[in-house]
């Protein structure tokens, strides 16, 4: 697309007589999304945090991160929270200085919570959010106020906890684990801030994850679907067992659609801690979608009525129900369908959906071709991926990179991408946890067959590759590339693409 004026510059008729040269209807859609982002301001949270360019900051970031990776890593569980409550514990209870918004589910959740601390914001709360994995920087996993905590912040957290985390390592069979560090670390800092309300996105499942030490007054389960079966059970009704685990007394819970059997788990869990269910479909929903340049624009039905005009700079129709969610969620979060009558301000519930970003999620990192990053590692996430991918671009040819976990249904991905991979580059990234280059080209084969199959071990190679074929012939002038398989895929593109 060709440079546009600056829209801050220009009013909405303004905008679209500039547009004259183009499509009538195109030219007042794109108008209205880019009004709406003005109105809104810079995307909230769009920049994903590089390394700090002080040396010593620098370095003394890079000594916590050491100290961490020595630790249990994120895969490796043994399921309690016996360990993250005795560090609470020492640490005075930091998680209790905040009420929480708590977030379960197998897709959508940092999407969701990214969604849920915009609104908030929107309404003058300081907010804390806390999600995993990250991007590019384990910064990225502590926010307040909408942006990753510095990282001289960060390191000064980790100092500040450590001798407790040392205290309770002596003290426990088994050492804290990355995760159930971080996690303390988190909640130390948003204590520490203060924030005014958490949102918080589980590591996995829910009964026995880190995060659980909390008592959240707003449990949101987002789409239920198979992955870490090893962990977690074999069926969505085992998977939400574990998940349900997040739903306390008296909370109010945000169902997300669900399968049938995961949402009678949830209910059944509902009923027995007295808590009130919102299902997605009956008390809140969808009301109708329409694409727009740069993403879609919603009328959403939350607890309190109807929310029309919202402009969301992301695509996909599962991002559109992560917003009917993440609205009804903080309705439910100030008191809205049960303790009060009314809906929130319309004004801020827009400004709010129209600064969102979600980094790595249909993200848009070049063009000439269009290069798109989707951090989708299961088939329920890739399927996602690839009805959204198809509804927003108008690809004459699109060309994969996957490198994916080596603990994921890789099969179950590939087959969701292969109805729209004309070809698919097949690379490995430089976690330990990556699936077997010469593995995963296997399984490509026979799915998509030998001739539209690449292999490339190297993933600056394999961008490289991939993008040589979208430019391949003339007649292929609208082809792009998406790069999906794993967040770490994702981010190490990220950063070889240059947005790191």
């Amino acid at each position: 697309m060709t440079e546009q004026p600056d829209p801050s510059d220009n009013s909405f008729d303004e905008i679209v007589d500039a547009e004259t040269q183009r499509d009538p209807d195109l030219a007042v859609i794109e108008a209205g999304s880019r009004t709406l982002r003005t109105h809104a301001g810079p995307p909230q949270g769009a920049e994903v945090p590089s390394r700090p360019t002080d040396p010593e900051i620098d370095k003394a970031l890079r000594a916590v991160e050491q100290e961490l990776a020595g630790r249990w890593g994120e895969t490796k569980l043994e399921p309690s929270v016996t360990r993250i409550a005795a560090l609470m514990d020492v640490l005075g209870e930091p998680q209790r200085a905040y009420p929480s918004i708590h977030i379960t589910g197998t897709n959508g959740k940092t999407s969701t919570a990214r969604m849920i601390e915009a609104l908030l914001n929107a309404f003058e709360l300081r907010t804390g959010r806390y999600t995993s994995p990250h991007v590019q920087s384990i910064t990225e996993r502590i926010s307040v106020d909408g942006a990753p905590i510095e990282a001289e912040r960060f390191v000064e957290t980790y100092d500040d906890i450590k001798a407790y985390v040392e205290m309770v390592d002596a003290q426990q069979d088994i050492r804290l684990s990355f995760f159930e560090v971080l996690t303390g670390m988190a909640y130390a800092a948003f204590a520490d801030a203060p924030v005014d309300v958490a949102v918080v996105e589980v590591g996995m499942g829910g009964t026995w994850d880190a995060t659980n030490v909390i008592d959240a007054g707003v449990a949101v389960v987002t789409p239920i679907s198979l992955d870490h079966t090893d962990r977690l059970g074999n069926t969505p009704a085992e998977i939400a067992g574990e998940k349900a685990g997040v739903i306390k007394q008296g909370a109010t819970v945000i169902l997300a659609q669900q399968p049938v059997d995961a949402a009678q788990v949830m209910l059944k869990k509902a009923v027995e801690v007295d808590a009130t269910v919102a299902r997605e479909g009956m008390e809140f929903g969808i009301v109708s979608r329409e694409v727009a340049v740069g993403g879609q624009f919603l009328t959403l039905r939350g607890l309190g009525g109807e929310y029309d005009g919202i402009f969301l700079p992301l695509y996909g129709a599962h991002q559109a129900h992560n917003a009917a969610v993440a609205l009804s969620a903080v309705e439910a979060f100030f008191g809205i369908g049960a303790e009060q009558s009314g809906s929130l301000d319309i004004e801020a519930v827009r400004k709010a959906f129209a600064s969102v970003a979600s980094p790595g999620r249909l993200e848009v990192v070049r063009s000439s071709p269009t290069v798109v990053l989707d951090a989708a590692h299961n088939p329920a996430g890739a399927r996602a991926a690839a009805e959204g991918l198809s509804e927003a671009f108008s690809f004459s040819r699109l060309i994969g990179v996957v490198g994916t976990s080596g603990d994921k249904d890789v099969r179950g991905l590939l087959e969701a991408f292969e109805p729209i991979f004309a070809e698919v580059v097949i690379t490995q990234n430089s976690s330990g946890r990556a699936m077997d280059v010469d593995e995963l080209a296997g399984i490509a084969v026979e799915v998509f067959g030998n001739d539209r199959v690449q292999v490339e071990p190297r993933l600056d190679d394999a961008l490289e590759a991939a993008i040589t074929l979208a430019e391949e012939e003339d007649e292929y002038a609208g082809a792009g590339v998406l790069v999906t398989g794993s967040v770490i895929t994702v981010g190490e593109a990220r950063l070889l693409l240059g947005r790191g």
